[in-house]
């Protein structure tokens, strides 16, 4: 781990009431606030572009609830977006779980449980998965509970699982329309969780108070740190990828029977949820081996579930092991897990199973798809390997330790700038309406993954972007993790204060 960034250290908890410096030291921040005085910035806004980019993980909010309560409606009010997408018909399937909200100007993630209403497994059941899954992954959680129809048998099977689990509970009495409602809303009282927040997420009536509720039990950065503890704590690794690639071989290949169970903080399964394992001579642990050994087959529903412990199982890791299985052609379910890893700024490495089946035909055919299919995560180191024979398991543990050094790679501001003033001056942007926009410099204002402010005389075009991140690997390494870019553009009346 790199010791000079300390992105989740005393400082910044400090000074929560101004500006986060995000990774950057005070002698650095304060040359760079400099630099952009001098450029004709707003100040302020420079400091909200670094503090924005500067944020180590988000909190996760879970929002759990029986079928028809509200809760998708509930997330759309958080996010601000009708993006939990709500339909009235049962069997509702999203490949997305989890979405970024901001509240107070404090931001945070929301995984949205309401993805599937079938009752397959029988109501309790599948609410009870459901809502494990999403606990497993979330440092406090919303219970949403009809008023109208006070507590049921599930809302109060959902009670047990929360009390087991120890997480900070919000109580959402939703569909309080009015006075009478408030009276209905009085007695979930009785459950046992504390007071309930009247609210109609349709309208919006009271989502404010809730969420101010929310933000006083939902800490400032996930309850377990990442980069291990400060002794050296095991790095926790996702092994996930779509039903029947292979994960459960693999897990047991790597486990042997020598694995050690550490952690049962399952709150609701019988199964340890997360394993230690030796590998290369270091102990790691695996997240949600559980879900993984478990191996549920639903008729419907299914590709639901492994959406969510597939999002719980990210959101609880440092690196992503996306596991695909190199007998098949790449899917589209392949690569929107992988999706799903970027996007939540994972490092990342793909294992391709059962390579010792593939004769060279296969191969040759492989290779191509990975160019077309997969060409925007050539960066993640590939290994090849056979969970059946054990095949180049050894590669493994490099390549993870590979990504997880790309994760935390921080490139200091003077360094930063010097490339990019070259990279510019050998290839400016495209002339665009009789323009030219300059890249004028920019800082690395986070690590895990590295996210980037750059600061500029104009738009700059996303395929520009994607240069600017390409040279960027090519030039400070940067294997196995997500970038993030963003750029800010210099307003006309500070270009005129110069």
């Amino acid at each position: 781990m790199n010791d000079q960034i300390q992105p989740d250290g005393s400082d910044a908890h400090e000074h929560a009431h101004e500006y986060d410096h995000g990774a950057l030291g005070d002698a650095e921040y304060a040359e760079f606030m400099e630099l952009a005085a001098e450029e004709g910035f707003d100040i302020e806004d420079v400091e909200g572009a670094i503090e924005a980019a500067g944020h180590g993980p988000l909190p996760v909010l879970a929002v759990v609830g029986r079928p028809n309560v509200g809760k998708s409606t509930l997330v759309n009010r958080m996010i601000g977006r009708r993006e939990a997408v709500v339909e009235d018909k049962p069997g509702v399937t999203r490949d997305r779980v989890t979405y970024e909200a901001e509240w107070a100007g404090r931001r945070f993630k929301v995984v949205d449980t309401g993805g599937w209403e079938q009752d397959v497994l029988g109501i309790d059941a599948s609410v009870a998965a459901q809502a494990e899954y999403a606990i497993e992954a979330s440092d406090a959680v919303v219970f949403v509970v009809d008023a109208k129809v006070g507590a049921t048998d599930t809302d109060e099977a959902v009670v047990r699982l929360l009390r087991k689990a120890g997480k900070p509970v919000v109580l959402c009495a939703n569909k309080v329309d009015g006075p009478s409602g408030e009276a209905d809303a009085a007695y979930l009282w009785n459950l046992g969780l504390g007071e309930p927040h009247p609210v109609s997420a349709l309208h919006g009536r009271g989502t404010g108070d809730m969420l101010d509720a929310v933000l006083d039990v939902l800490p400032d950065a996930p309850r377990e740190s990442f980069g291990g503890s400060g002794i050296g704590g095991p790095r926790r690794i996702a092994l996930i990828g779509r039903p029947n690639v292979g994960k459960s071989s693999l897990l047991n290949k790597v486990a042997g029977e020598e694995r050690v169970v550490v952690n049962e903080l399952a709150g609701t399964t019988r199964d340890p949820v997360d394993e230690m394992i030796e590998l290369g001579g270091k102990t790691w642990k695996f997240v949600d081996t559980a879900g993984i050994r478990k191996r549920v087959h639903l008729q419907q529903g299914a590709d639901y579930y492994a959406s969510l412990r597939t999002a719980a199982a990210v959101e609880k890791a440092e690196v992503a092991v996306v596991l695909i299985d190199a007998s098949e052609n790449i899917s589209v379910q392949d690569q929107r897990i992988i999706t799903m890893a970027v996007d939540a700024g994972r490092a990342m490495v793909i294992a391709y199973n059962k390579w010792d089946t593939l004769d060279e035909e296969r191969r040759y055919y492989l290779e191509r798809e990975i160019e077309t299919e997969l060409g925007q995560v050539t960066w993640a180191p590939r290994v090849n390997v056979s969970a059946y024979t054990g095949r180049h398991m050894e590669k493994l543990v490099p390549a993870i330790e590979t990504a997880l050094a790309g994760w935390e790679t921080r490139v200091p501001t003077g360094r930063l700038n010097a490339f990019l003033g070259e990279l510019v001056s050998a290839h400016p942007h495209p002339i665009r309406g009789g323009k030219q926009p300059r890249i004028l410099f920019g800082t690395q204002a986070g690590t895990k993954p590295p996210r980037f402010v750059l600061f500029a005389s104009g738009f700059i075009e996303a395929g520009y972007r994607r240069f600017i991140e390409r040279r960027l690997r090519e030039e400070f390494g940067f294997e196995g993790t997500p970038i993030h870019i963003s750029v800010r553009v210099r307003e006309k009346r500070g270009a005129k204060k110069k």
